[in-house]
């Protein structure tokens, strides 16, 4: 293994339990804690925009928070948006979108997406007469061939939705086609990075994308919601906003009062990450995820979903038990202190296609930077006492 857990770093899992509930948000590293707690104390607190010290320390916060999450995904820092969350965002993206939409128009999602990256895009269409179209994913697998978006794509696709990766099965799609195919006819994309960005490297440069949404509380810090936008695409599309707000720049889409002390706890959080280096976040958690995976597959009874390697994934599980409700596995998972979710976790469409949306779902188990082996040992002794009860 490339490292120890960094458990120590992080005050929300000092009680014991074994926390695979990182999928539905992480605990909060402890310098992330720090800078949002020194904030609220400092004399800084204050409105952006004024003459005096106070509100110009805090346009300096937020320059340097957009300059952090800049580097952090290799990106223009001046396409940061700071937001409430990922949902909220998505759907000012999307009615901004909707207004440029004109009937016959299409937006392109998946069915392997949360459902905040397909309900805000359905609205959208509607509003605008165009069309909305899932492509499906190969339950079978749990893989999102590229070929299956990129057959929808037509002269009349305006943008393309795409997961990072899944929340549910942990898939990690081959993105690079989709967009190259969906730029070749002028369309633009959106990409659902909240399920990737706590454990993979992301290059938006690379990437090609034109916008990129996240979630700071799935890596560490304050429950937030941040979405990159191509700057030249920031200035084209309208935003609803009121008549005082900026005409440029991201202030755009940050309607309302700015959470400044959120966004000090999401710089704190993206430098926890850079000085991690996240090439060795995801070794260290594929390390301790890949005897959690195979343990898995390994017990009878037990029927693991989504890609059965390591390769075009990430560290999240998600399983069933032969004649146990998940909602009963999650309850006995919780009386020995192991924290997971059961249902549909907001993958709707996913849960669908696989057939278990009258079954309760399944059980998700997701790996932070917080885990060690011992909790996975923990986990796999409970579902083995399950399955066998079963």
């Amino acid at each position: 293994m490339t490292s120890t857990s960094l458990r120590h770093r992080f005050p929300g899992v000092s009680d014991g339990w074994a926390r695979f509930d990182a999928p539905a948000g992480t605990q909060m590293v402890d310098v992330s804690i720090e800078a949002t707690s020194a904030w609220m104390q400092s004399t800084s607190l204050a409105c952006s925009g004024g003459w005096f010290e106070a509100s110009q320390a805090t346009g300096d916060l937020v320059g340097r928070a957009r300059d952090t999450v800049g580097r952090l995904f290799h990106a223009d820092p001046a396409g940061v948006v700071f937001g409430p969350n990922m949902t909220t965002l998505t759907f000012a993206v999307s009615r901004a979108v909707s207004a440029t939409l004109r009937p016959g128009d299409r937006v392109i999602g998946t069915r392997l997406d949360h459902e905040a990256n397909v309900s805000p895009w359905r609205y959208a269409c509607q509003a605008a007469g165009a069309d909305h179209v899932l492509a499906p994913f190969d339950p079978t697998t749990g893989t999102l061939p590229p070929e299956h978006v990129i057959e929808l794509i037509d002269e009349r696709t305006r943008w393309v939705t795409l997961p990072g990766a899944s929340n549910l099965l942990g898939t990690a799609p081959d993105l690079r086609p989709i967009i190259d195919a969906a730029h070749a006819v002028g369309a633009r994309v959106y990409v659902d990075a909240v399920a990737l960005a706590p454990h993979q490297r992301i290059d938006i440069a690379a990437l090609g994308c034109d916008a990129l949404v996240t979630s700071p509380y799935k890596w560490y810090g304050p429950h937030s919601g941040l979405v990159w936008i191509d700057p030249d695409l920031m200035e084209e599309l309208p935003a609803f906003k009121v008549r005082p707000a900026p005409d440029h720049g991201p202030g755009r889409f940050e309607t309302g009062m700015p959470n400044f002390e959120a966004i000090a706890g999401v710089e704190a959080a993206a430098r926890f990450l850079l000085e991690e280096d996240m090439d060795r976040v995801a070794a260290y958690e594929m390390a301790v995820f890949e005897p959690l995976l195979s343990g898995l597959q390994s017990i009878r009874g037990v029927t693991v979903y989504g890609p059965r390697g390591l390769d075009g994934r990430t560290p999240t599980a998600a399983f069933r038990i032969d004649g146990v409700e998940p909602a009963d596995v999650a309850r006995a998972m919780a009386a020995d202190r192991i924290a997971v979710w059961d249902g549909h976790n907001y993958a709707v469409e996913v849960v669908e296609s696989l057939g278990l949306t009258d079954r309760g779902g399944v059980v998700r188990a997701g790996l932070a930077r917080y885990l060690d082996p011992d909790d996975v040992q923990r986990l796999l002794r409970v579902v083995e006492r399950l399955a066998a009860w079963s």
